[in-house]
């Protein structure tokens, strides 16, 4: 008669084995479904790597042209040719960044009063959540650009439907990722200022905003960077800022327009990234840790 430990390790060995045969099935599920979507995915997009390969000297064909010829001996006039609107691009790149600013502000304020009805620990309804959640997902579902397109058709070509545009989307952005950062709060915090007596208000106050600050700021950085690159895109259909000046010089071939107005707007991004990043560490405390 076989001893219980001989037992033991006879049934550990078989659940394991068990386990291991599921997860090999499961594995293999997976990988099936995962082979007929990319297969589906790149049928309907027509993705075929020979069309890539022949495409991507042209692309650098006219990446060339919009380099223009600098050399050594030259080089002052050269600079100052490719970039003879400086100053006009400038005050465009002012108002896109002023366009992005103001969407980041007030799109923040929005999603910040969104996120707490909009989270499913604090709702404290399923169908409070459920309005909110779906109004969250309206707003940031249809692209900037397409509200753009609206809001010039209702207010006029301009930076005034640009800020609008960008706003909504950005409610309903900060408004998802404000709610998922609430639902990973310790409860027992909440549990507490319940147990003492608070009411929803300073449940919010005092148990979750101090666990969710430090995200909400890490969000609220991140989007400003992305607000940028989107004033510039929104700009395309009339919204105002660089991006209208830059599809200008798309539309009329101006090669050298296109590079230099470009260039200036990922210095701009490079260097709100390396602020942002400090002026984030700071708020966060993390210059404690270095």
């Amino acid at each position: 008669m076989p001893s219980q430990p001989s037992v033991a390790v006879a049934r550990f060995e078989e659940e394991f084995a068990r386990l291991r045969r599921r997860q090999r099935l499961q594995l293999l599920a997976f990988s099936a479904i995962f082979v007929i979507i990319s297969h589906a995915a790149a049928d309907v997009s027509n993705f075929r790597l020979d069309r890539l390969i022949a495409g991507l000297p042209r692309i650098g064909e006219y990446i060339g042209k919009t380099i223009p010829e600098i050399r050594l001996d030259t080089l002052p006039g050269d600079i100052a040719y490719w970039y003879y609107g400086f100053f006009k691009w400038l005050g465009l790149l002012f108002d896109t960044l002023l366009i992005a600013l103001m969407a980041l502000i007030f799109g923040s304020l929005g999603g910040f009063l969104l996120c707490f009805p909009a989270s499913r620990n604090l709702a404290g309804n399923f169908a409070i959540y459920f309005v909110f959640r779906r109004l969250a997902e309206i707003a940031r579902t249809v692209p900037e650009i397409v509200y753009a397109l609206i809001f010039v058709v209702a207010f006029g070509i301009g930076p005034f439907a640009g800020f609008l545009a960008l706003t909504i989307h950005t409610i309903g952005a900060m408004g998802k990722l404000y709610a998922e950062a609430n639902e990973n709060i310790d409860e027992r915090q909440l549990e507490g200022v319940r147990a003492a007596g608070g009411n929803w208000f300073e449940v919010i106050r005092f148990a979750v905003l101090p666990q969710v600050l430090p995200n909400f700021t890490t969000y609220t950085l991140w989007r400003l960077e992305l607000n940028i690159r989107s004033a510039a895109i929104v700009g395309f259909v009339g919204a105002g800022g660089i991006g209208q000046e830059l599809y200008h010089a798309i539309s009329f071939n101006y090669y050298e327009d296109v590079s230099a107005i470009v260039l200036m707007v990922v210095a701009t991004i490079m260097v709100i990234d390396l602020i942002c990043e400090q002026l984030r560490h700071r708020l966060i405390g993390k210059e404690s840790l270095q």
